[in-house]
């Protein structure tokens, strides 16, 4: 391990504007599917829909999740996207904005919107978790909408047997037949009247401790049913059961990515099955959360699912990937025209950094507030690569064009139970110019207390850099 000092006159940015999200001058646009780094919308604007699901109409997609404020988890209301190619999302509306009182009102929760339509009455429904702020008035509620965008008229909860569903992590599935459920933590399932309005039918009930987060899709007569452990906002190894008929018996299975990746550092939120071609890719749907800083840290990881059997998994990590738009295969995202060190003289430090050749792969780290670093890259597109660490902490980022004119901020989460080395920051595509990306120590990391008081998270406030990765 070398220390090393490193100083750059002008480099170091402002403190000022941390606690905001991803904002940009002008509106981003991809060619691949990101995970793991801030996406940003048709308006300049971070994609805030976490927790969500996808509903998909005519020939467009619809993102559906949880709007968020930084440093609290008060219910900011549910967000509606749309796309066309699941790369590129436009802002449509505030789907179910903040109720003036009682449920879903101010300081209450609410999060994991899914919306289905009901096939005998054509409307919109929308399912999701409520409850109160402290955790403790839990519940499964539901809105209506004529179109897909909204507006949704909050309904309340949903009822079976006359009494409200008291249970939180919930998630919503649509069989091929158009019958609908409501599945719930631990592996309770509801079928749903035809008008999607009240619960018919309890036809499975829990099957595991824990077991939050439900998701589930179905390829040919198997269903597979997707879950994580408890452990608050903290990444696990995510499992899954399989069943040939939704009433059981159902299997445990094994995890979904390799053991100890905690599934690929997300939580599973939904699976999205694409058939655009000769080929059905299931698409994972994770969270990455980033406790407190969900609105500007947070991110997402969408990864393509291979299904065999019973077995689905996801043994490798994309960072970036495509679907093929004649056979909707998954193909590998971008070529790289070119690879930045820290060893080369567009690469500049400021403050005190250490090479950490402990780690694999090796990279620079510091945890001193002073300190940041800048690489300059000519192209039209640019990935910030970076260890996140058990020690990690967030990262003020910001993209300038040669002018010096600001174009993107953003602050990313370096934080990770087990390093890994992973793209942090991807601009959107560019004019072919030169341009810097610089970042900076915020001074802290991500962090969460149970009810308990207990606390997990960061054991610092690290950042780190490895490399830069350029498309000409």
């Amino acid at each position: 391990m070398i220390i090393r000092s490193y100083a750059y006159a002008g480099l170091l940015l402002p403190l000022v504007t941390f606690s905001h999200s991803v904002s940009a001058k002008t509106p981003g646009r991809y060619d691949a599917i990101h995970s793991g780094t801030p996406w940003i919308d048709q308006r300049g604007l971070p994609v805030s829909a976490h927790g969500g699901g996808i509903t998909k109409d005519g020939d467009t997609y619809y993102l559906f999740g949880e709007a968020h404020r930084d440093m609290t988890n008060a219910f900011a209301g549910f967000n509606c996207y749309s796309s066309k190619d699941l790369a590129n999302w436009r802002f449509e509306s505030v789907a179910l904005p903040v109720q003036q009182s009682g449920a879903l009102g101010p300081n209450t929760v609410g999060e994991r919107p899914k919306v289905m339509r009901s096939p005998t009455t054509g409307k919109f429904v929308m399912f999701m978790h409520a409850d109160a702020i402290d955790y403790r008035g839990q519940f499964v509620g539901y809105a209506t909408a004529m179109n897909i965008t909204g507006p949704y008229a909050f309904q309340g909860p949903l009822l079976f047997n006359g009494k409200p569903i008291a249970k939180w992590d919930m998630g919503a599935f649509q069989d091929e037949d158009g019958t609908g459920y409501v599945l719930l933590h631990g592996g309770d399932i509801y079928r749903l009247a035809d008008d999607y309005r009240s619960v018919r039918e309890h036809i499975n009930k829990a099957m595991a401790h824990g077991f939050e987060s439900p998701a589930m899709f179905r390829k040919g007569k198997t269903y597979y049913f997707l879950g994580s452990n408890l452990t608050g906002w903290e990444r696990n190894d995510n499992y899954y059961f399989t069943a040939t008929s939704l009433n059981g018996p159902w299997t445990r299975q094994g995890t979904i990515a390799p053991e100890g990746t905690l599934t690929w550092n997300s939580q599973t939120t939904f699976v999205l099955p694409i058939a655009d071609g000769k080929k059905t890719t299931y698409m994972f749907m994770g969270d990455r959360w980033s406790y407190p800083r969900q609105a500007s840290a947070a991110t997402y990881v969408w990864q393509p699912l291979i299904v065999t059997g019973t077995k689905i998994t996801m043994p490798v990590y994309r960072d970036a990937w495509r679907l093929d738009a004649a056979t909707g295969a998954a193909k590998p995202g971008p070529a790289i025209s070119e690879t930045i060190v820290a060893t080369d003289k567009r690469v500049r430090f400021a403050g005190t950094w250490r090479q950490e050749a402990a780690i694999e792969p090796a990279h620079h780290v510091t945890d001193e507030s002073s300190s940041s670093f800048s690489v300059t890259f000519t192209g039209t597109q640019a990935s910030l690569i970076s260890v996140a660490r058990p020690d990690g902490g967030y990262a003020y980022i910001t993209l300038r064009d040669r002018l010096g004119k600001e174009m993107i901020s953003s602050t990313v989460d370096m934080y990770s139970k087990y390093p890994v080395s992973g793209i942090k920051f991807v601009t959107p595509l560019l004019a072919r110019g030169t341009y810097t990306i610089s970042a900076s120590v915020v001074g802290d990391g991500w962090y969460w207390r149970n009810k308990k008081g207990e606390r997990s998270g960061s054991a610092g406030h690290a950042i780190t850099f490895e490399r830069a990765e350029v498309r000409r």
